[in-house]
């Protein structure tokens, strides 16, 4: 279909689409020509609405690129149909994929392609694992739609509705703090909860920060700075803002919980590997009716110091089985924050165990500054 230079959408319904849209999917679409008839009628997936099919593809195609190169497929647009060709499982999956992003867009939100991979990622496990295309979870507040782009976040997403108290482990990038940010700020919007209350341990990742300027609040600030950032992203500035002013929204780092008893509030602990085996039992003995609370952290970034353990992994153990609480446990495949971070924790989790640890060495032949 033909596109204008300037990036607009399309012009003509009708019109077939230029050839480039097979950019960039060559490789994908030869691995899987050995499993491929050449000559088997393609599966057409067929929409009503011409404008939601170019918001569908994206800009240039970019949309329906992901989704060839993701499942090995390869996709002609004539109006408003999509013909896919490639294995009888990959074309199944993409059909699906089209269909819930298509809907999606039916009902007023925008996609992206960090949307589109996510859907594919569910889609793939859904069909490998019970053959059922179950929908993303979603969580909404007044600014934003939040939906789940792993199967493991639409898991932790529907136990934070079930349970009073959730752990999240796993690598950076995977949405943990995230989601539980905007899993409370929705609960507080909807009246499911009086409060929001916050907490990091306050510990230097290496550094040693111990001389910032200012009151009490502006020297912890700095290390629960990602609190604020996912809290200005999923609520309004000025609903932020008068939330902090009122106390209903409460960002404070651990030392601060000890002797509270937090009841009718949304909890969230971030960071918790940094915490001792002592610290997180107190922290999780604060919990009051009426609340929940949201545990998250990743045990391979401990910061503690030497000779001090990290209670976290200790502390699921321990609680495992115990009613209306629930781990979740994200891997690589879960990370969404951009590929490169997965390939780079890939990369860490290969390696041999003490090779991260070790100190690096001066490099023979280099002479003294």
């Amino acid at each position: 279909m033909a596109r204008a230079s300037s990036g607009s959408r399309l012009t003509n319904k009708a019109s077939v689409r230029k050839t480039s849209l097979t950019r960039g999917r060559g490789s994908a679409v030869r691995r899987f020509e050995a499993q491929t008839n050449g000559g088997a009628e393609p599966l057409v997936v067929y929409f009503d609405d011409i404008q939601l099919v170019r918001d569908l593809l994206g800009d240039y195609d970019a949309n329906l690129a992901v989704l060839e190169d993701r499942l090995g497929v390869e996709a002609t647009v004539n109006g408003n149909a999509v013909a896919l060709r490639g294995p009888d499982a990959a074309c199944a999956a993409a059909k699906s994929v089209l269909e819930q992003l298509y809907a999606r867009l039916a009902e007023g939100e925008m996609i992206s392609a960090g949307d589109v991979a996510g859907a594919i990622r569910h889609a793939i496990q859904t069909d490998n694992e019970a053959n059922v295309k179950a929908p993303a979870a979603q969580i909404r507040t007044r600014k934003r739609l939040i939906t789940a782009r792993t199967p493991a976040q639409s898991a932790y997403l529907e136990s934070l509705q079930r349970n009073d108290l959730v752990f999240a482990t796993g690598p950076a990038g995977t949405g943990k703090t995230y989601l539980a940010v905007a899993f409370a700020a929705a609960c507080l919007e909807a009246g499911r909860c009086d409060r929001l209350i916050l907490s990091r341990p306050a510990v230097e990742a290496g550094e040693r920060l111990g001389f910032l300027p200012g009151d009490m609040r502006e020297k912890v600030d700095p290390y629960l700075r990602p609190l604020y950032d996912a809290l200005y992203d999923v609520l309004a500035p000025e609903r932020v803002e008068r939330g902090l002013e009122t106390g209903v929204i409460e960002i404070a780092p651990l030392a601060f919980m000890r002797g509270r008893t937090l009841s009718h509030a949304m909890v969230i602990l971030d960071e918790a590997q940094n915490c001792t085996p002592m610290q997180l039992k107190m922290f999780l003995t604060r919990l009051g009716e009426e609340s929940k609370m949201i545990v998250t952290g990743d045990p391979t970034q401990v910061d503690l110091p030497p000779g001090q353990d990290s209670g976290l992994n200790a502390a699921i153990e321990i609680l495992h089985g115990v009613d209306e609480i629930d781990d979740i446990a994200f891997s690589r495949a879960d990370v969404v924050r951009r590929e490169l971070v997965g390939r780079i924790v890939e990369a860490y989790e290969a390696a041999p165990k003490d090779q991260s640890s070790k100190r690096s060495k001066p490099r023979k032949g280099g002479g003294k500054r």
